[in-house]
């Protein structure tokens, strides 16, 4: 019998930072800003810019992953990125495919705050179910550490 379809992950993760939003907008619409900004990313390549039919401005990437096993084995997993600004200085959507079947969707919304910008950040992931816990915990902690990084660098700016 053919295994059912499992929900998404899903998971959304918000974070105040001391910058306007044009500001983080600029930096999180920069592939090359995203090394070091998620603790896998290692290099950014075939960077890519255009518009989609609706006339958005993409970004079409390829973001090298380096994962560690046993802290002895590397293994360098190639993503490759779309970017879509959706809504220009307040919302960016990054599709993600990934080797092994792994999909996953990030919806970053920027709302201007007095002392700066909150971020919220909306996951959404499939994997293949022996991956999917694997996917869902590393996602999640890449995310949290995303905002950390996120919070510091533009605290670092000010």
């Amino acid at each position: 019998m053919p295994e059912e379809p499992k929900p998404p992950i899903a998971f959304t993760t918000t974070c105040r930072v001391a910058a306007a939003p044009d500001e983080v907008y600029r930096h999180l619409s920069d592939p090359h800003s995203y090394i070091g900004l998620s603790p896998l990313v290692v290099a950014v390549n075939d960077v890519c810019t255009g518009r989609d039919p609706e006339g958005r401005a993409v970004t079409d990437y390829v973001a090298v992953e380096r994962f560690r096993f046993l802290r002895l084995l590397r293994w360098d997993n190639p993503i490759r990125v779309r970017m879509v600004a959706t809504r220009p200085g307040a919302q960016l959507v990054s599709d993600v495919v990934s080797p092994g079947w792994v999909r996953l969707r990030a919806v970053v919304d920027l709302t201007a705050e007095t002392d700066g910008t909150r971020v919220r950040e909306q996951v959404t992931a499939t994997a293949p179910t022996l991956l999917r816990r694997f996917v869902a915990g590393q996602a999640r902690q890449v995310a949290a550490y995303r905002a950390a990084e996120l919070t510091r660098r533009m605290a670092a700016r000010g």
